[in-house]
């Protein structure tokens, strides 16, 4: 049990080069074999985050340097996952907070440092992209000293070490350099700044036993697997455990079956593990997160981990429409209700509850991109549902009503700046700071209710012509801001079931922009459009060409039709307004009215008036 151990996460915004950096310290303790061949961001396992290049589950790896055997957890930049952040932040002693050169700290930056912070784990600060041309090391130090000074960082966290970077190319140091040149040649100053200034773990491995399960994995040999830091005490394969849910929770017996430690990206059987060791169990069914596993003689339960509230919901409900069950295998409400039940074991920040309706569950999450991930995850196993637009999840404070605000970096062109505020304007954001960067482009911050910025995303790449970064993170909670304006545009929908024809599509191309194309399914109440103006239009688009012998003299003119608009799973949930749907099979993505004959639309609208 002499074994030295450091147990580190790496924590980032977005887009700054996390799991690019665990590829380098992978490869450079010698982990791979000189003759392995190994892909880019390794730890990107999930199929989503390869075709995204984002990171959504925390995951685990172990790599040794001078003897030491160095715990890493790769997390997520994206806010939405931060369920994930906290679980990881549980199990690790130190922090690297890698932040972008030319960037510096970003909201998600900002989030995830409060969460290290509060837990008192000391940051090392690593400056990563230093070779880029535009880096200012500086610059972006002194914004994470005062970052941290915000955050409430005691007179030690604040006397973090720096180290300089770039991930992508495989080289780290301490000192900075000439521009334009590498100023180390290996990751060799980053390890020895993790085996300097991170902690190891202090337990008595003589002491009761004492293991959190931060995080959950499957196995179709040996079913649900366990993964956490053992606190205190020793563990061996074969030992009989009490399973405790916190101090106050339910507790029952059991018996772990196999004990596995992380090796580079492998799991190693271990006949022991002990204080620090970050361990895999398996042989206890019913294993939750943030349970404890500990001594049944000597019971010492951890409290339960804490995770931060939801502030977006939506109803996932059972697909009604005529095209329903022809793609997807599995279609009722039960096997939707049990299909989130089994995603509320591992994903922690999610919340589910039946409604008074039959058939509709309200699922709430972090933000969007939380709940849209989870829709892509289910649609890819073949289910098939319909889901409503997303709402916020307001809160009475004192008999008033408060609903979550976002913070929101937008990062533009000046050329796009007027746009973009007034959007933001519109919207009740208020202007927090104004940043130019000499170069052509300024940084916006704004405090904008997060009902604001549901479908706000499309309208930003819009203004922006696709050049600006946005990014938001939840800041509190406020009262009621008032009502923000809805969607711009009315739709365009189809009053006939039928197949879609060029014919009709020519003759609604000056009515607005398309979502079907030729040969498309359609049916009553399915929108297959944006009307150019504010109201909603029922349009024929199975309408055909009268085929007749009349013959015109001279030649016809060839239909044109503009090209449609693409519908995606993220763009069909940010579309809708209340009153629609986004039915979502494992093959198309449609919106529809919830309301499908025109009859029921309008004795709807009456009755709601």
């Amino acid at each position: 049990m002499s074994r030295q151990i450091r147990n580190i996460a790496i924590i980032a915004h977005v887009d700054h080069g996390k799991t690019t950096m665990v590829d380098q310290l992978l490869r450079q303790s010698g982990t791979f074999a000189e003759h392995e061949k190994v892909v880019d961001t390794v730890m990107d396992s999930n199929a989503i985050e390869r075709e995204r290049g984002i990171t959504i589950l925390a995951k685990n790896c172990a790599v040794r340097w001078n003897d030491t055997h160095i715990n890493i957890v790769d997390t997520p930049g994206h806010a939405d996952f931060g369920g994930e952040v906290e679980r990881a932040l549980s199990m690790v002693d130190g922090v690297l907070l890698l932040i972008d050169a030319q960037e510096g700290p970003m909201p998600q930056t900002r989030f995830v440092t409060k969460k290290a912070l509060a837990l008192g784990l000391r940051p090392i600060v690593v400056v990563n992209k230093v070779d880029k041309p535009g880096a200012n090391c500086d610059k972006v130090i002194n914004a994470a000293f005062d970052l941290f000074d915000k955050l409430g960082a005691t007179d030690e966290q604040l006397d973090f070490p720096v180290v300089y970077a770039s991930g992508i190319n495989g080289w780290s140091s301490l000192e900075e350099g000439p521009a334009g040149e590498a100023w180390g040649t290996s990751m060799g100053p980053l390890f020895d700044t993790i085996l300097k200034h991170v902690p190891a773990h202090q337990g008595d491995p003589a002491a009761p036993l004492q293991l959190q399960i931060s995080a959950l994995d499957y196995s179709t040999f040996v079913g649900r697997i366990g993964v956490g830091r053992i606190n205190a005490g020793t563990l061996r394969p074969a030992q009989d455990v009490l399973v405790m849910e916190g101090p106050d929770g339910k507790s029952y017996k059991g018996r772990v079956n196999q004990v596995q430690t992380f090796q580079g990206l492998e799991r190693q059987q271990a006949t022991e593990a002990g204080p620090g060791d970050i361990v895999l169990i398996n042989g206890i069914e019913d294993l939750g997160i943030g349970v404890t596993i500990t001594d049944p003689a000597n019971p010492a339960p951890l409290p339960m981990l804490k995770i931060d509230e939801p502030t977006l919901t939506m109803n996932f409900c059972v697909n009604t429409s005529p095209l329903a069950g022809r793609e997807g295998k599995y279609v009722t409400s039960r096997q939707i209700w049990d299909r989130l039940q089994k995603e509320l074991q591992s994903n922690v920040a999610l919340r589910v509850s039946e409604t008074d309706e039959d058939g509709v569950f309200e699922v709430s999450g972090r933000g969007e991109l939380h709940l849209t991930i989870l829709l892509e995850n289910m649609r890819r196993e073949g289910y098939e549902l319909a889901v409503s637009k997303p709402r916020v999840v307001f809160h009475d404070i004192d008999g008033v009503r408060h609903e979550p605000i976002e913070l929101v970096t937008a990062d533009v062109e000046e050329t796009h700046q007027g746009g973009v505020m007034q959007a933001l304007g519109e919207r009740k954001g208020e202007l927090v700071n104004m940043e130019p960067d000499g170069r052509g482009r300024v940084r916006l911050e704004y405090r904008i209710p997060a009902r604001g910025l549901i479908g706000f995303s499309n309208e930003f790449l819009n203004l922006t012509r696709g050049s600006g970064l946005i990014s938001n993170i939840f800041d509190g909670y406020e009262p009621h801001k008032g009502e923000i304006a809805g969607r711009k545009n009315g739709v365009l929908i189809s009053m006939d079931a039928g197949e879609i024809f060029t014919y009709a599509l020519g003759k609604l191309d000056d009515r607005g922009r398309m979502f079907v194309k030729p040969n498309d399914p359609v049916y009553e109440g399915m929108i297959v459009g944006i009307h150019s103006r504010e109201n909603d239009l029922v349009v024929n688009a199975t309408r055909t060409k009268q085929l007749t012998n009349f013959r015109v003299s001279g030649k016809e003119d060839a239909i044109k039709i503009t090209p449609p608009i693409e519908l995606t799973l993220e763009y069909g949930v940010e579309f809708i307004d209340d009153d629609e749907l986004v039915e979502i099979t494992p093959k198309s993505i449609r919106v529809r009215k919830r309301h499908l004959s025109e009859h029921d639309r309008k004795r709807a609208a009456r009755e709601s008036a």
